[in-house]
């Protein structure tokens, strides 16, 4: 059976790109406050549908307002500011493999959100052995482990850079820690083939929008929430 997760390689994919992405973002940021640049997804509102999930499913499992997170593939850190202005007041981590936006990140922090000592920003290969995190209640991605896949990397042993990916939420999680995840490349299956293992199961959902096509029904844009038993 032909492996759809497989995705062709682009820029998006490189460090490269996104170092100069974010030093455009940040410098724009520096000429307006306001600016704090681009939320991804925003034309399907998934950021808001993962804080809704999030505030809808409080008590459930590890989530609660003052739950741990770590959002991999941070970008400007957008998604775990929201979750703090809806008044979720956890350790929130941001990690990204782009120091140029670790650096926009810290930046927004500093200028809008000095008075809250619950972030942390860092650059991190989150693939690196030697990266030894701690375990968290939430783990977050939208979109990290799309611009991962069109990376074509592999790991020493061989195995892709899309395959060795739930050993990171595997050593992230505890019992009863929820990974929600959002993609706009692969489908809800698709996600579940990646994801899913004995200790990571699917648990929810988030509908977005269908379309029909050829008989078919689809979206554009899906988002799973797993939980670590």
């Amino acid at each position: 059976m032909e492996d759809t997760t497989k995705l062709n390689t682009s820029k998006l994919g490189t460090q490269q790109y996104w170092d100069d992405f974010y030093a455009v973002e940040k410098s724009n940021f520096e000429e307006n406050p306001q600016d704090t640049g681009e939320c991804w997804f925003d034309d399907s509102n998934a950021e808001e549908k993962m804080v809704d999930f999030m505030l809808d499913h409080l008590g459930q499992f590890c989530i609660d307002k003052n739950s741990s997170m770590i959002d991999l593939g941070t970008g400007n850190g957008h998604l775990l500011f929201q979750l703090h202005e809806e008044g979720f007041g956890g350790k929130m981590v941001g990690v990204d493999y782009s120091f140029k936006s670790v650096e926009f990140a810290q930046e927004i922090l500093k200028t809008q959100y000095q008075d809250s000592d619950n972030f942390e920003f860092s650059a991190a290969d989150i693939f690196d052995p030697n990266w030894q995190p701690p375990k968290f209640d939430v783990v977050l991605d939208k979109g990290t482990l799309d611009a991962i896949a069109l990376s074509g990397l592999k790991m020493a042993n061989g195995e892709s850079i899309v395959q060795a990916y739930p050993e990171v939420i595997e050593k992230l999680t505890k019992k009863d820690s929820v990974f929600l995840i959002t993609s706009c490349n692969f489908t809800e299956a698709e996600l579940k083939q990646i994801i899913e293992s004995e200790s990571l199961q699917l648990w929810q959902s988030i509908k977005y929008p269908a379309f029909r096509f050829g008989g078919q029904e689809g979206s554009t844009i899906c988002s799973l929430a797993f939980v670590k038993k």
